[in-house]
């Protein structure tokens, strides 16, 4: 058996559990979001409120396995994203209630951006971080 190959499909299980969780934590469903295992583990929430200081600009709420969860402008596909703010934090996968008072605050303008931080590829250690999760996609 390949363990590579299972340790994928556990992983994806998992995030998607994870992701459909902090989704339904910021009030978005689960069309909203997608998420990816490459070679890097990446995840996409579309936010619904917006900033008044940039209308006409969807929020999008990204995350990766190296930073964690970011705020950022959807921009058009020849531009750049631009990032607004960044969870931080010691852990990777944070509960998705911290994540959602993440988006609140950020969006009520009272975030004071901390630094992009940057965590070790550790798949296994994701893999046991979102396996809580497991049961959210096992319907």
């Amino acid at each position: 058996m390949d363990t590579t190959s299972g340790s994928t499909v556990a992983l994806s299980h998992g995030l998607a559990g994870y992701v459909h969780a902090v989704a339904e934590a910021v009030g978005v469903p689960a069309e909203g979001t997608s998420f990816e295992v490459s070679d890097t583990v990446t995840a996409y929430v579309a936010l619904t409120p917006r900033l008044s200081g940039r209308p006409g600009r969807d929020l999008m709420l990204v995350w990766s396995e190296h930073s964690g969860w970011a705020i950022a402008v959807e921009t058009r596909p020849t531009e750049s994203s631009e990032v607004l703010a960044h969870l931080g934090g010691i852990a990777p996968v944070p509960p998705p209630q911290v994540v959602a008072n993440f988006v609140e605050e950020v969006v009520a303008g009272r975030w004071t951006d901390q630094a992009r931080p940057a965590f070790a590829r550790n798949r296994e250690g994701l893999t046991d971080l979102v396996s809580s999760y497991l049961e959210a996609t096992s319907e």
